[in-house]
């Protein structure tokens, strides 16, 4: 039950500021990423067309690492003061909640992947050595991409991406948001507010595993793209469905969750870390 003092159904969600958003956003993204990369890089590889051991196998697991080191703060800083924005300016009522969560993740996410989408094509073309001895490093991968590829390149599988990261915040974002407020009215608290560090990162991690299980086959389409050298300007590049298709018919439906475990494994944990550093963050800031 909502107390006297609480604000309206109609008054927009309260949340921290957007710059306590960027800051701790930064650090809970940097946190994630250099902490499970390695869990990254096998499931990518497992991903992969060409296989997982001609993709490097187990070695070299920190291939790539550079462009998360540039990517991840500034990517995850937008993606938290996007939404965290989003959530304090909607104008629909506490009924209405999960519909403002979703479409606050789902903005948040558009804006994070114009920076993130480009570290993502470089570090998947790393961490399988798409270039093989012609790319000894992110920077020298990504200046490849650019002489072959041209600026359009840093944006292959732009859509896809787009397309995993949607389904997945929409899942994940009010998931983690009502295991909040339901656990914080099962230990006697006022709102999810109260809730320590801990107990918002085991919600963030049951959140993320179910989120990340769902949206496989899209992450493995998302891979492929990303990997296919092909340019418009040589070949004509599959549409989704076509690659879709391929992939089911020539490989079976397995292919289409290669690396569901290590993926389920990483955003789990790392949803954990993730939104637990970054609740962590937003205490301290605000205190």
């Amino acid at each position: 039950m909502p107390s006297s003092s609480s604000p309206p159904a109609s008054a927009p969600i309260s949340g921290p500021s957007f710059y306590h958003s960027l800051l701790a956003g930064g650090l809970a993204g940097t946190s994630v990423d250099l902490l499970f990369f390695p869990i990254d890089t096998l499931k990518t590889r497992l991903q992969s067309a060409q296989g997982f051991l001609r993709s490097g196998g187990f070695r070299g697991v920190y291939k790539g690492v550079g462009s998360v080191v540039i990517g991840s703060a500034p990517g995850a800083a937008v993606f938290f003061s996007t939404y965290d924005t989003m959530k304090r300016l909607s104008p629909l009522g506490e009924e209405l909640k999960p519909v403002t969560h979703i479409v606050a993740a789902s903005m948040g996410e558009i804006a994070a992947c114009l920076i993130r989408v480009p570290t993502e094509v470089i570090k998947t073309r790393m961490q399988t050595s798409t270039y093989g001895t012609l790319s000894t490093s992110s920077l020298s991968a990504a200046r490849l991409v650019l002489k072959t590829e041209g600026t359009k390149g840093f944006y292959q599988g732009f859509g896809i991406t787009i397309m995993r990261e949607i389904p997945f915040t929409s899942l994940q974002f009010p998931l983690y948001e009502f295991l909040k407020s339901k656990l914080a009215t099962h230990l006697g608290r006022r709102s999810s507010k109260e809730l320590h560090v801990h107990e918002a990162a085991v919600c963030g991690s049951v959140a993320g595993a179910f989120a990340a299980a769902l949206t496989t086959p899209l992450d493995v389409l998302k891979t492929r793209v990303m990997l296919d050298l092909r340019t418009s300007s040589t070949r004509a590049l599959p549409s989704l469905p076509t690659r879709f298709k391929t992939i089911y018919t020539t490989e079976g439906p397995r292919a289409l969750f290669s690396g569901v475990v290590p993926r389920t494994l990483w955003i789990s944990a790392g949803g954990a870390v993730f939104l637990g550093v970054y609740e962590w963050a937003i205490q301290l800031l605000t205190r």
